[in-house]
C-alpha cells in the first residue's frame, strides 16, 4: 500500500500531519511472544553509507503486551494507532483466525500493555464490514476503523459490498459517522458518495477533513468534511483524475517485469500537496529473498522531533520496518526479517509511533500480532538524530 503525507508549506506541513496515511495495497494500487535466546534489539539490516545523518534505533520489548483475557486470540491485526494518552489501539479481524471469532475486532492497551478497552462488531454497529481494514486515532481522539482489503475484487460481489464504509466511533465504541454506504458498494472512482473496500484514514486538525485511501477497488485518495462526512474532493495517480484500468498484476515467470512494470517488487511512495497535486515520489529496491510477493510499503509513521525529520515504514512483502529521511526520501537504515520470534515480522502491515518515539508494528495474514519497539538511542553514519 502506498503512504502519503502532507506538508508544511509544499508537501508536509508538521502540524498538520503527524501523517496522511493513505496506504493502498500494491495489488490494486494507483498510487500507489515467542522469544529467541540471544539479544533482543532490532538490528539494522541495511544502513545508508551516503547519509550524513544518524537515524533512530530500536529495541523490541517482548513483553509487551500483555496476554489477553478469556482466552482470546486475535487474528489479522490490519490496524495500530496511539491516541493522546499513549494508549495503543488495533484492530483485527476475527473471521481470519479459528478461535478469534469472539474476541472484539478493536482493542486498546495502555503503557503497560494491560487491555483497556474492547468492542466492535455487529453489537457496535448494524454496519459493520466483515473485513475490516485500518484504524486511525484523530486528533480529538475519535477512532476511525475502515472495512475492505483481500476480498474478491467483484464490484458485486456481497463481501466487496458489505466492505465500503468507514466508520468514526468514540473511546467507548458508539458510532459518530459513517462514511460510505454498507451493503452498496463502488460506482467508481470519480464516485463522490460511495467507497470500494478503503483501506486507511487520516485527519487534518486544522481543517479536520479525512483524508481516505480508497484502494482496493477504487483507485484514488478521497477527502470527507470529518464531522459531517459532505464531501470535499479527490484525486487519483500522480494527482491526475482517477480512472479504474486495472494494475498490471505480479508474473512470478518474469523477472524483468517484476522489477519494472509494477509495483510488487520495488516499494513506491508517493508525496502529495494536501489539495491532491503531486510533489515526489520513492522507489526502494525490496531486496526480497525466494518465494517472498515483492516489496509492499503498507503504512508510514512520522517520528516525533518537531521537525519529523524520519518517516517509518513497513514493508510487508520484505518484512521489514525501513528509515526513511522526509526531506529526501532516502532509507537510511531497515531493521526486521521474516520470522515468529521477537523483533522478526510475517507479513507487517500497519505502523504508529508513541509520545517517547516507540513503535508499534501490526502484522497481519500469519504475523497476526502487534509488537513494540522501544527507542535506545541512534544507529549508521555521521551526526545524531536530534531523537534522543
Amino acid at each position: 500500500m502506498v503512504s502519503l503525507t502532507t506538508d508544511q508549506k509544499e508537501v508536509t506541513s508538521m502540524a498538520r500531519q503527524t501523517r496522511l496515511v493513505l496506504g493502498i495495497t500494491a495489488v490494486a494500487a494507483v498510487l500507489l511472544a515467542a522469544m529467541k535466546p540471544g539479544p533482543l534489539s532490532a538490528t539494522p539490516q541495511t544502513a545508508s553509507k551516503s547519509s550524513a545523518v544518524a537515524g533512530p534505533a530500536f529495541q523490541v520489548d517482548p513483553y509487551w503486551p500483555k496476554p489477553l483475557p478469556n482466552d482470546w486470540l486475535v487474528g489479522n491485526v490490519v490496524g495500530v494507532a496511539v491516541d493522546s494518552k499513549d494508549n495503543v489501539w488495533i484492530t483485527h479481524r476475527p473471521r481470519s483466525q479459528a478461535g478469534a471469532e469472539k474476541t472484539p475486532p478493536v482493542l486498546a492497551f495502555d503503557q503497560a500493555g494491560n487491555l483497556i478497552r474492547s468492542w466492535g462488531g455487529k453489537d457496535t454497529s448494524a454496519e459493520w464490514g466483515t473485513q475490516e481494514h485500518g484504524l486511525y486515532i484523530d486528533y480529538k481522539d475519535n477512532v476511525w476503523v475502515g472495512f475492505g482489503g483481500g476480498l474478491p475484487y467483484d464490484p458485486k460481489s456481497k463481501g466487496t459490498l458489505d466492505n465500503a464504509n468507514v466508520l468514526k466511533l468514540t473511546p467507548k465504541g458508539a458510532v459518530l459517522l459513517a462514511i460510505g454506504k454498507f451493503g452498496m458498494g463502488s460506482e467508481g472512482s470519480n464516485s463522490t458518495q460511495y467507497l470500494g473496500n478503503p483501506t486507511d484514514v487520516y485527519v487534518d486538525p486544522k481543517t479536520d477533513e479525512a483524508y481516505i485511501s480508497d484502494g482496493y477497488i477504487n483507485h484514488r485518495v478521497i477527502v470527507f468534511n470529518a464531522a459531517t462526512g459532505a464531501y470535499k474532493r479527490l484525486w487519483g495517480a500522480f494527482g491526475h483524475k482517477p480512472d479504474d484500468t486495472p494494475m498490471p498484476r505480479f508474473s512470478r515467470s518474469d523477472p524483468p517485469r517484476q522489477q519494472f512494470d509494477t509495483p510488487h517488487c520495488i516499494t513506491m511512495s508517493k508525496v502529495f500537496k494536501p489539495d491532491g497535486t503531486f510533489v515526489k515520489d520513492a522507489l526502494i529496491n525490496a531486496k526480497l529473498s525466494g518465494g517472498q510477493i515483492g516489496g509492499n510499503p503498507w503504512d508510514i509513521a512520522m517520528s516525533r522531533d518537531p521537525q519529523q525529520r524520519f518517516i517509518f515504514l513497513v514493508d510487508g512483502g520484505a518484512h521489514k520496518v525501513h528509515t526513511l529521511l522526509r526531506d529526501t526520501l532516502e532509507v537510511i537504515s531497515s531493521f526486521g526479517q521474516r520470522g515468529r520470534w521477537a523483533g522478526e515480522f510475517e507479513s507487517p502491515h500497519s505502523i504508529a509511533i508513541d509520545s517517547k518515539g516507540s513503535l508499534y508494528v501490526a502484522e497481519t495474514l500469519d504475523g497476526r500480532r502487534v509488537q513494540r519497539f522501544v527507542r535506545k538511542g541512534t544507529l549508521g553514519r555521521g551526526t545524531s538524530s536530534g531523537l534522543d
